[in-house]
């Protein structure tokens, strides 16, 4: 059974149609023309799992999560969280949801970090042996030490980000929201980051992801959800969207001599092959499922000696990259 699940999900925003200046305006006053945009669609999450939910900007992504915590009434459909509705248990829900938002604090700016949290502690009935526990974990992945005595309007971005998810996760939620997590974090703080999703998501903890770093989402969800326009477009396991259209290759080599191009497109038919930077540098783009990169290699090992080759992988990123430009169309899920 789904611990999230929202159907015929919809929220309308009405937008005034008008012509810009204060002339567009006063004209609105009389014709009162409007235009409506839907934001959501419908999902569904079972206990445990870690869901990417992507699309462009504007396609709907923080409107479902707001949906979902309950901050937004939807205009129609339900979600129920864990059996409960959102927007009429929020009491209820709040001890079972965390919500990070990448572009908003819950930070007090007035208050330090540690006095924050303390708060939240309180507010969540947390015993002090588990809020000090929880609160180390934090410290160990985080880095908390240095910006818990800091206000929380003198935080840097990147501070604020590592404050803001452990607020978010104090509590020990059963379900947590995390809306663009790792912006402005740094390299070495984002790996530590990814690494703590994953286990707190081998813990059990169900999670939503939002985030267009696709190395948020490589390596730690499992299924795909790609949104544009207010509707669900895919909606599927993240290696099946590889598998199916991430299908082309480059492989990149050099040869000791200069690469005889003609004879090797000749002997890779299909294959797009084109010159690098020297005459005995070169690329062959191919598609995984008609060539292997094993028989690619030794077609031309056969007609120029190799010095070096490495071979681009296809990634998910390129599949999502192309759907936003509109040049792949993807089907959705059951």
């Amino acid at each position: 059974m789904p611990i999230v699940e929202a159907t015929n999900l919809t929220k309308v925003f009405r937008r005034p149609k008008k012509a810009p200046g204060l002339a567009g305006s006063v004209k609105h006053l009389f014709t009162r023309k409007y235009t409506d945009k839907v934001a959501v669609d419908h999902i569904a999450i079972e206990p445990g799992e870690a869901v990417a939910y992507v699309g462009p900007n504007g396609a709907g992504k923080s409107t479902t999560v707001k949906l979902l915590s309950g901050i937004l009434v939807p205009t129609e459909g339900s979600v129920r969280i864990d059996g409960l509705q959102p927007q009429k248990d929020r009491i209820a829900i709040s001890h079972r949801i965390g919500v990070l938002f990448g572009q908003r604090t819950q930070l007090w700016w007035d208050l330090p970090v540690h006095e924050t949290f303390a708060m939240l502690r309180d507010i969540y009935g947390l015993d002090h042996a588990t809020y000090r526990r929880r609160l180390s974990r934090f410290d160990e992945v985080l880095e908390l030490g240095e910006i818990l005595p800091m206000l929380g309007r003198r935080l840097s971005l990147g501070q604020r980000m590592r404050a803001d998810l452990a607020a978010a996760l104090l509590h020990g939620p059963q379900v947590v929201y995390l809306d663009e997590p790792t912006i402005g974090l740094d390299l070495a703080v984002k790996d530590r980051v990814r690494a703590f999703f994953r286990a707190i998501r081998d813990e059990g903890t169900t999670v939503m992801l939002t985030s267009h770093d696709l190395a948020d989402i490589e390596g730690f969800c499992k299924r795909l959800v790609i949104i544009d326009e207010g509707r669900i477009i895919f909606d599927g396991e993240l290696n099946a969207v590889r598998d199916t259209f991430a299908r082309e290759r480059i492989l990149h080599a050099e040869t000791v001599d200069p690469a005889p191009l003609d004879a090797i497109r000749a002997a890779l038919p299909g294959s797009e092959v084109t010159l690098g930077d020297t005459p005995s540098h070169f690329a062959v783009r191919f598609d995984r499922f008609t060539l292997t990169a094993g028989r690619a290699v030794t077609a031309i090992a056969a007609l120029a000696e190799l010095v070096d080759f490495h071979i681009d992988e296809p990634s998910i990123e390129d599949v999502i990259r192309r759907v936003y430009s509109g040049e792949l169309v993807l089907e959705a899920g059951p």
